[in-house]
This record gives C-alpha cells, sequence and structure tokens, in this order.
C-alpha cells in the first residue's frame, strides 16, 4: 500500500498536481489543511454539534508550559537511545532506522 500524508492546503496542492501530472501514485492520502494537525481534527469528540477546538487548542497549550520536559532532544530516555543504541544523532544507524523513504513504483 502507497500512502501519503500531505499538511497544509499549499503542500496539498502541490501533491495533487503532481499526482494528476502522473509523477506520483498513491492507493490512500491522508490531508491535515492545518500545518501539523489541527486540534479540531478528525478523532475529536464532538458533542451535539458544538465546536470545542478553541477550548481543546488553549489546554494543550497550558498542558505544554507545565510540562517539564517539552523537548524530545531533551528527553532522557531519547538521550539514552541515541547513547547505547543509535550512536548519535544523524549518525548512519539512526538515518537507516528513523528515517524513511518512498519512492514510486511503476
Amino acid at each position: 500500500v502507497r500512502t501519503a500524508v500531505v499538511s497544509g492546503l499549499g503542500n496539498t496542492r502541490n501533491l495533487l498536481k503532481k499526482i494528476e501530472r502522473g509523477e506520483v501514485s498513491y492507493d490512500f492520502v491522508e490531508v491535515m489543511a492545518c500545518p501539523g494537525g489541527c486540534v479540531g481534527g478528525g478523532g475529536q469528540p464532538i458533542h451535539d454539534g458544538e465546536e470545542l477546538a478553541f477550548e481543546r487548542g488553549k489546554k494543550l497549550y497550558e498542558l505544554d508550559e507545565s510540562f517539564e520536559l517539552r523537548f524530545s532532544h531533551e528527553n532522557p530516555d531519547i538521550l539514552s537511545l541515541y547513547d547505547e543504541y543509535f550512536e548519535k544523532p544523524n549518525s548512519h544507524k539512526a538515518h537507516m532506522l528513523l528515517h524513511t523513504e518512498h519512492a514510486v513504483n511503476r
């Protein structure tokens, strides 16, 4: 199954043009209109048509500000993974295991 995930409407437009020109082909495309996804996006609870995206967004910012650990590159577990397994950030091993490349099969 060939999949693509695109974030933001500008990127969506560019992907659609490539699909239309036959430059790429996918079985499934996920589109997130908001860069990085939306707090009011798919899978969010909706009660009787009441929109709560603004309130959810405020809560996410509050939670983020209250967390002591806010960055993955400062996470002790992630640092241990690099020390014990991946060697260092951007190492060949880390790149091979953590990065994905997509190719169009024709």
